[in-house]
């Protein structure tokens, strides 16, 4: 009789946990994780080249310029952009584009109109990144800046291009100010 009583326990042990198993289950589904994504983690800054036979969508994904990544900090103020040292140099990767096209996740925050350096005698009148070498010739500095150069600032098509890119600006510096890469 004792040994009866051990494999009715286990019988209804067996048939308890088959139960709580089934009951569990919904359908013929997997069990899946519980997976918490920040909407913030989702999108990635990054630009892409656009050189002057391209239009703006086409072959984005090819010309990656940097990401986040490739950014240690940015200067609200100054709007100075520190890249972290690469094998090749930002400037030698701007080198063949037209116009620089800046990303956040999927969608397009702004496009800088052109990368001009020092010596470039061309008027710009919106964004461009702008690499100085001037000011420190041991090593070159990135702005983003609303024109080049700064004499134009005050120029109308300026101040109309500063107008029409005030809310993108704003996402690209609250978001990197997420990231723990904006200086003020």
């Amino acid at each position: 009789m004792k040994h009866y009583k051990h494999l009715a326990w286990m019988m209804a042990i067996a048939i308890a946990s088959m139960t709580m198993t089934a009951c569990s289950l919904d359908g013929d589904e997997p069990e899946k994780p519980i997976v918490i994504i920040d909407p913030v983690e989702k999108a990635t800054l990054y630009a892409c080249g656009i050189s002057p036979s391209e239009t703006r969508t086409a072959g984005d994904a090819q010309n990656m310029l940097f990401t986040e990544k490739d950014i240690e900090w940015f200067n609200a103020s100054t709007r100075e952009i520190k890249f972290r040292d690469s094998d090749i140099p930002i400037y030698k990767r701007l080198e063949p584009f037209h116009e620089i096209k800046f990303y956040l996740g999927d969608n397009a925050l702004f496009v800088v109109s052109s990368f001009v350096a020092d010596w470039d005698s061309r008027i710009f009148t919106d964004l461009v990144l702008h690499y100085d070498l001037i000011s420190d010739p041991n090593q070159g500095h990135y702005y983003l800046h609303d024109c080049y150069p700064a004499q134009f600032i005050n120029d109308e098509l300026t101040k109309a291009n500063i107008k029409k890119n005030a809310m993108q600006w704003e996402t690209f510096t609250k978001y990197l100010e997420s990231k723990s890469k904006l200086k003020k």
